[in-house]
This record gives C-alpha cells, structure tokens and sequence, in this order.
C-alpha cells in the first residue's frame, strides 16, 4: 500500500469513527435501552481508533530523539 492510499485510508477510518461516536450519542440521546447495540458500537469505535493508532504509526518515521 503506497503512503498516498494509507492516508486516504486514514481519513476514511477517521470519518468512520466520527460518525460511529455520532451514532452512538444519537441512541443514548433518544433514550434506547438497547445496551447490547450500544455496547456493539462503542467495541467497533474501539477497533476503529486502534486501527486509526496503527495506521498513523506506519505513516510517522522512528525518529530517535
């Protein structure tokens, strides 16, 4: 994968987990007593921000201070 595609990835996976915080505070706003969708939802945000770590990590040089 080129740097160029890893960053559109970036910025997908960032937009993702945006609208994943968006749709979990629209539940919890409505008043939705699903808890296992909620709970569904925050894991997947999880994954996301693990995902947005891992890929900033390989865009970013080891630089030794």
């Amino acid at each position: 994968m080129t740097e160029q595609e890893m960053r559109k990835r970036l910025a997908l996976l960032k937009t993702e987990h945006r609208d994943m915080d968006a749709a979990i505070d629209a539940l919890l706003a409505s008043g939705s007593h699903d808890q296992l969708q909620i709970a569904r939802l925050k894991k997947r945000k999880l994954n996301l921000r693990d995902q947005v770590s891992r890929m900033e990590d390989a865009l970013l040089p080891d630089i030794i201070a």
